[in-house]
């Protein structure tokens, strides 16, 4: 089977979790910083999860050196350009980059100005590698960030349709529910800023349930919908996305193995199932490899995969024609 060829749309990738070894150490390199280690063998290490991690909040301490390196205009423009002629090299066309623009202001960036400058790296990547891309920008999980993420949303709204398509919020679910972040879901829909929400990876069904009642135009993850028949039914009948992660899910223990990602199941309910990356570095993945665990591991056939790359296609930020284009570029392979 040529899974491969269903590879083509991402929208649930990390920039920080997704630098590769080599472009941190050259920044690194370039601006003094501090690392570990220099060898990008060795760097892996401390970037790629451990067998044993046990959680989410395990996870994401992975991404302590990554930010490193994003903390200035250089440093962004690079790692966007790399991730992006990366991407390209693997066969993706479309990818739709998340990043919390709040964790890249400690030497002095405003938010806005990190993303202005992703968003022309963005642009730039696209001349250069023929590979377009939105971004999504996050607000976070903390405690006492409230400003920070206001920020996020208002920089969200200001590049609206203008290289952001998305508002998102990512972080430690189980530690900050989204229940707590009411007042922000509010803002950007009085700002008319779509957005997605990080929900149900490591906590159970009713967190999606609660992230719905603001109106998400997608979930992120939601793997965990499958506990709640009303959940899906819901999620079905009113076309809001999943956007799964499958070796994501296995490394933060959302799932114990691939075979109980309900992906066949939320397929059988009518949900729109999209399958992606989330941290290629952190996760050592890519998505041609998520298609073949849905393929090897799970069982998919290819009339689901095609299923499950169209429905990537009709959810991502695009105008119908860039879509249509994807369709006949994916029927092409």
């Amino acid at each position: 089977m040529n899974y491969e060829k269903y590879a083509i749309v991402d929208l649930h990738l990390h920039l920080d979790g997704s630098l590769s070894p080599e472009i941190i150490i050259e920044i690194a390199k370039e601006e003094n910083i501090e690392l570990p280690t220099y060898n990008p063998i060795e760097l892996r290490s401390y970037l790629e999860v451990p067998k044993n991690c046990d959680s989410l909040v395990e996870y994401l301490k992975r991404f302590d050196i990554p930010n490193y390196v994003l903390q200035t205009k250089n440093g962004l423009r690079k790692c966007m350009l790399d991730l992006l002629k990366r991407l390209s090299k693997q066969g993706i066309k479309y990818a739709e980059i998340r990043m919390a623009p709040q964790l890249s202001t400690a030497k002095g960036l405003t938010q806005d100005e990190v993303v202005k400058t992703l968003i022309d790296a963005s642009l730039e990547a696209k001349k250069l590698f023929g590979i377009k891309s939105n971004l999504i920008v996050c607000m976070m999980r903390f405690e006492n960030n409230n400003k920070e993420n206001m920020e996020t949303v208002k920089v969200a709204r200001k590049y609206l349709n203008k290289g952001v398509c998305l508002l998102d919020i990512a972080g430690a679910e189980a530690l900050y529910p989204v229940s707590k972040y009411a007042e922000l879901f509010m803002f950007a829909n009085e700002l008319g800023v779509p957005f997605t929400i990080h929900s149900g990876e490591d906590t159970d069904y009713h967190s999606v349930v609660e992230s719905l009642k603001f109106g998400p135009v997608r979930i992120g993850h939601g793997v965990h919908s499958y506990q709640s028949e009303e959940l899906m039914k819901y999620l079905a009948e009113k076309k809001i996305p999943l956007e799964i992660c499958p070796k994501s899910n296995m490394d933060t223990k959302a799932i114990k193995s691939f075979k109980e990602l309900p992906v066949e199941l939320f397929l059988r309910k009518g949900i729109l199932v999209t399958i992606n990356t989330d941290d290629m570095t952190v996760s050592n993945t890519n998505l041609k490899n998520e298609y073949r665990i849905l393929a090897e591991e799970i069982g998919l056939n290819e009339e689901k995969l095609l299923q499950i790359a169209i429905n990537s296609i009709n959810a991502a930020r695009l105008s119908n024609e860039e879509k249509r284009e994807l369709i006949d570029s994916l029927n092409q392979r």
